[in-house]
C-alpha cells in the first residue's frame, strides 16, 4: 500500500465547462470527479489513502479549492 510522500504530487485541474475536474499524478490521469468523495475514491483505489484531502500537501488544487464544482451545484439543486 503506498502512503502519500514527497514523491506523490497529485493535481486536481480546474473545473471543465460540465464542472467536473481531472485527477492527475504526474502525467497520469487517475480519474474525473465531480464531488470531492469522487477525489477521495479517486485516490483510494490508486493506493493513495489521505485522511484530509483539502488539507493535503501533496495535493495541488487548480482554480479552486475542494469546495469549487460550478455548475455541477447548480444541476444538483435543480434536480
Amino acid at each position: 500500500m503506498a502512503h502519500p510522500t514527497e514523491q506523490h504530487h497529485v493535481v486536481v485541474h480546474p473545473p471543465a465547462l460540465d464542472g467536473s475536474r481531472r485527477v492527475t499524478e504526474g502525467d497520469e490521469t487517475l480519474g474525473i470527479a465531480t464531488h470531492v468523495d469522487d477525489v477521495s475514491e479517486i485516490l483510494r483505489l490508486a493506493d493513495l489513502y489521505v485522511t484530509d484531502i483539502s488539507e493535503s500537501d501533496f495535493i495541488e488544487w487548480q482554480g479552486g479549492g475542494p469546495d469549487d464544482w460550478p455548475g455541477l451545484s447548480e444541476h444538483h439543486e435543480e434536480a
